[in-house]
């Protein structure tokens, strides 16, 4: 049952994802911000790819325990993936909202992403082990977490003050992401019921790239550029 349920989740999940967002790349016409932004949704479901795939043929098999390398390696690539992701995020509130400024919170945005990149290819993290090590799942989720809180807010504010309402409850989409993601990595190890919340999370995901569609095929008229 799990194996059929996961499986067909993720797919839905995987071709909803990369067909919005190869739409979004096609039909931005110019639109810096929606081709950022569709570039971002085929990101975020390629690089997931390569976790999903690869746990969806180990729940249909043999079991989780016989792909540790492959789902582990994916779990790494999908970890950075998912942190190039909010990187192209950033620009997109740059662009939509005409911030030629704050060159300051660029550097921050960056050291943050290249920060949390590096600390998942440490060997530390044993990613083709059975147990990883607790500690650096923490470690390399310090500067991810900071940097979903800085977008948290940014578009939080940015939203609010230009009345933008195809993207006022895009800050919410990522506190659920991550109020999801969070106690996954605290908590999975003890407790594998926790991984159920991964379910939420990817459909926060889903509901950001639905958020940047609508917007593109609505428009948003001086938001635009």
């Amino acid at each position: 049952m799990q194996a059929a349920f996961e499986t067909v989740f993720d797919i839905v999940y995987l071709i909803t994802v990369v067909s919005l967002g190869i739409v979004m790349i096609v039909q931005s016409k110019g639109r810096k911000q929606y081709f950022l932004y569709g570039l971002m949704a085929v990101v975020l479901g390629c690089g997931d790819a390569f976790h999903l795939i690869p746990r969806a043929i180990a729940l249909c098999t043999t079991g989780l325990e016989n792909y540790t390398v492959p789902l582990g390696i994916g779990k790494m690539i999908t970890s950075i993936t998912m942190t190039i992701f909010y990187v192209l995020l950033y620009y997109v509130w740059r662009i939509r909202y005409h911030v030629s400024e704050k060159q300051g919170l660029t550097v921050s945005v960056w050291a943050l992403a290249l920060l949390r990149i590096v600390l998942c290819l440490m060997p530390q993290n044993k990613w083709t082990s059975p147990v990883e090590p607790l500690a650096w799942g923490i470690y390399r989720n310090i500067p991810f977490l900071i940097l979903g809180i800085l977008l948290i807010v940014l578009f939080y504010r940015s939203a609010k003050e230009a009345h933008d309402k195809p993207f006022r409850s895009l800050w919410l989409a990522i506190v659920i992401s991550f109020a999801c993601y969070i106690p996954v990595v605290l908590f999975a190890q003890g407790v594998p019921a926790t991984g159920m919340l991964m379910i939420p999370k990817t459909c926060a995901y889903v509901w950001i790239v639905v958020m940047g569609y609508e917007a593109m095929k609505k428009g948003r008229g001086p938001l635009e550029k």
